[in-house]
């Protein structure tokens, strides 16, 4: 069921209705509620992979107990990596054995060595990248003693499993998520309101945004031998907005819907093709992704604080492990190390904190080496998105190469303009309005009755004029 269909706009009515009007006087209730349209919500899926789900909660909510009561530090480590083989031995047979069998194989044929092992036809759970990596913060953060384990099962079951993230984040913190389930939720109109102006702006870079970028990327990707380098450059800037459009939508509709309820997730997305460096960049990108590995594996690595030889490691090794939480494919490590050759300069020069604020924080136009800044800092994300979107290693290479040729100043053979004149109405929103959590926050909020809601009006028009057909979260198959 996804955000953007018809079924979701019958469940999510109905189980606020209930949630609000039947159950508000009793929190259990509530989120046995939502614990139950939760696992209703990923059933619709594949039913199959709920037992997934229930098997990762009972062993980590286990765990958690184990570890409340064990103060013995082999013991605690024992827990610690029972979890850890858990969670991250599932997500690597589900998602990574074919990859390295078939790795395995084409490296041992090179020295003339054959064996017999055979791939599986694995389906990859929807969103088991995502919820793995919120059980292993509730489980380390336990064991560091910096989290009580959960009150009661119910509890930590409708957290692993909260049904506006549970398949495309954010990743929420155990600490931050968690213990809202413990609180009396008080409906307020005025963040129900602010929730519903979210989930809008989110539908409507989705299905206006990202899904028209996504019909032009899909054909020039998969039809790059036939044109030019201009088109294929136009094509990497369509995909550049179809990610983005497509990813934050869903964080904001997530996000939105979460305030329905009455709880608030993080920031996923800052408006991070504004950034002036590829440092503040990803401050900005996927921020609950960034901010889990910065944590749970930059820092225990030793962060930036050694030498100039742990600096390099341990940036390439967080890049490398971003680039392959995305997927079994080579063109996730090359974008990812990429990425580690974008930010290593920065690093190095103490440069990687100079640009912490918004752009323009006291003007509404930037200044020519803020704007200048932002343009290469957008092309090089550009250049990178090529990798993440190709079929291969080859095919990235190929486009790359056709772009760097004198048909680069080619008439496009792909020029969808209104679908040009969107796009430029989404940059001039969230321009507006990037110092709040999301483009239309407060935008048109202390205008006139009517033309906030003309306003409204028009972005209703847009999504139902846009609509085609239902098309999957980029981010799902991740």
């Amino acid at each position: 069921m996804l955000f953007n269909s018809l079924d979701f706009a019958i469940f999510l009515p109905t189980v606020f209705f209930l949630y609000w009007f039947v159950l508000n006087k009793n929190i259990e209730k509530q989120n046995i509620l939502i614990l139950i349209a939760s696992y209703f919500l990923y059933g619709w899926w594949d039913w199959r992979f709920l037992s997934l789900i229930l098997f990762r909660t009972l062993v980590d909510y286990s765990i958690g107990i184990f570890l409340a009561k064990e103060e013995r530090i082999k013991q605690r480590k024992f827990l610690l990596y029972t979890s850890l083989i858990v969670n991250l031995g599932l997500l690597g047979f589900f998602k990574y054995y074919n990859f390295f069998i078939d790795n395995f194989i084409e490296a041992f044929s090179f020295f003339g060595a054959s064996f017999n092992l055979t791939t599986l036809k694995i389906i990859l759970p929807v969103g088991i990248s995502f919820y793995t990596f919120q059980t292993l913060s509730y489980t380390i953060d336990v064991y560091k003693k910096n989290l009580e384990p959960a009150k009661s099962f119910i509890s930590f079951a409708t957290f692993v499993s909260f049904f506006p993230q549970l398949v495309a984040g954010p990743i929420e913190r155990a600490s931050n998520l968690l213990p809202q389930f413990y609180k009396k939720r008080i409906f307020k109109k005025e963040i129900a309101y602010d929730g519903l102006r979210q989930i809008l702006w989110g539908l409507f870079k989705k299905i206006v945004i990202a899904d028209q970028c996504a019909e032009y990327a899909n054909l020039i990707f998969n039809n790059s031998d036939d044109y030019s380098g201009s088109t294929l450059f136009l094509g990497a800037l369509f995909f550049t907005f179809q990610i983005y459009g497509d990813f934050s939508g869903y964080s904001d509709i997530a996000i939105g819907v979460s305030r329905l309820f009455g709880f608030n997730l993080m920031q996923n997305f800052a408006f991070p093709y504004f950034s002036r460096d590829i440092a503040e960049f990803w401050r900005r990108w996927h921020i609950s992704l960034s901010t889990w590995f910065r944590d749970y594996l930059y820092i225990p690595l030793g962060g930036s604080r050694g030498g100039t030889w742990m600096k390099v490691r341990n940036t390439f090794i967080i890049f490398l492990v971003s680039g392959f939480w995305h997927g079994a494919n080579w063109t996730f490590v090359v974008w990812g190390a990429l990425n580690a050759l974008y930010f290593l300069p920065l690093l190095l020069l103490k440069k990687n904190r100079q640009n912490i604020g918004v752009i323009a924080e006291d003007s509404y136009l930037p200044t020519i080496h803020e704007f200048l800044n932002m343009l290469f800092t957008f092309l090089l994300t550009v250049f990178a998105w090529i990798f993440f979107r190709s079929n291969n290693v080859k095919h990235a290479w190929d486009i790359i190469q056709e772009i760097f040729t004198s048909s680069i100043f080619n008439i496009p053979q792909v020029l969808p303009l209104i679908l040009f004149v969107f796009i430029l109405f989404f940059l001039f929103v969230e321009w507006s309005g990037r110092r709040n959590q999301y483009g239309i926050e407060k935008f048109m909020l202390h205008k006139s009755t009517w033309l906030r809601w003309g306003f409204y009006m028009f972005l209703v028009f847009c999504i139902i004029a846009n609509i085609n057909n239902e098309q999957d979260f980029i981010y799902f198959q991740f």
